[in-house]
Parts: C-alpha cells; sequence; structure tokens
C-alpha cells in the first residue's frame, strides 16, 4: 500500500485510519529518516486506536504504554539501542503478539530479533515534490 501526504495533516489523518483497523497482536515497523514526520504518524495512529492522551517520542525511555484506547499500544523508540539484547532485557517479547498493538520506530537496528509477520511502514521525503510531501508505504 502506499499513500502519498503534502502536509502533516495528511500524515496524521493516514495513520489514524490504519491506526483504526489494527488488531491485537500486530507489530508494525516504522521507519523513516530524522524528522520525516514518525511522532506525527504515531500521534495519528494512537488516535485511530481511541487513544486520546498526549502521544510522545519514546526516544529517551524506549518504550511508552498507552493502555485507554480500545487496544493498547506499545510505542517502541530503539533509536538509542546500542545491541539488540538490551531490548530482551527490558522484556521486549512479552509485548508481542498480546494483548495490544506495538509501533516500533528504528526497527531495522533490532531487526534479528523481530518476528518475521511484522509489516514495515516507511516514511520518505521527495523534495521535488515539495517540501512537506512525504510518500508512506506499508509492506
Amino acid at each position: 500500500m502506499m499513500w502519498e501526504s503534502f502536509r502533516e495533516q495528511d500524515t496524521f489523518q493516514i495513520a489514524e485510519k490504519l491506526g483504526a483497523g489494527v488488531k491485537p497482536g500486530e507489530i508494525f515497523l516504522l521507519e523513516g529518516d530524522l524528522g520525516v514526520g514518525k511522532t506525527v504518524f504515531a500521534k495519528g495512529f494512537a488516535l485511530g486506536l481511541g487513544i486520546t492522551e498526549p502521544v510522545t517520542s519514546p526516544t529517551f525511555t524506549i518504550l511508552q504504554e498507552y493502555s485507554e484506547g480500545r487496544i493498547p499500544l506499545y510505542h517502541f523508540d530503539v533509536y538509542r539501542i546500542a545491541d539488540p539484547e538490551e531490548m530482551i532485557e527490558i522484556g521486549f517479547e512479552s509485548y508481542l503478539f498480546g494483548e495490544g498493538v506495538c509501533l516500533i520506530e528504528w526497527a531495522s537496528l533490532i531487526q534479528e530479533i523481530l518476528p518475521a509477520q511484522c509489516k514495515t511502514i516507511r516514511i520518505e521525503k521527495d523534495l521535488e515534490k515539495g517540501f512537506d510531501y512525504r510518500r508512506i508505504t506499508m509492506e
């Protein structure tokens, strides 16, 4: 699947629609360069799950848990992980395939410990189409 976003609000709405249809146990890998809109996407995704509390990037905490929606959201940012073993030490495996849905930013850094059935969402800029343009693809 592929979507085009021409402004931040488009990215938010695409993610919100996607979040509205997810099921417990699904795992989404969120990839994209710094400043491409991963946090905007996460906020929309959370709202699609019915989560209205403020959503922030868990860059320094690695994990933010949100449980007020129709299903829990486990939002990971593994940018600062030096070794995938660190994820196992914090109990990462207990969040996979559980009651909630996982959204993992920078997932390529822990690729070797991820299950095969993850869905990758990639957000990319294309400056030829405008400064705010984003191509969002899901595999």
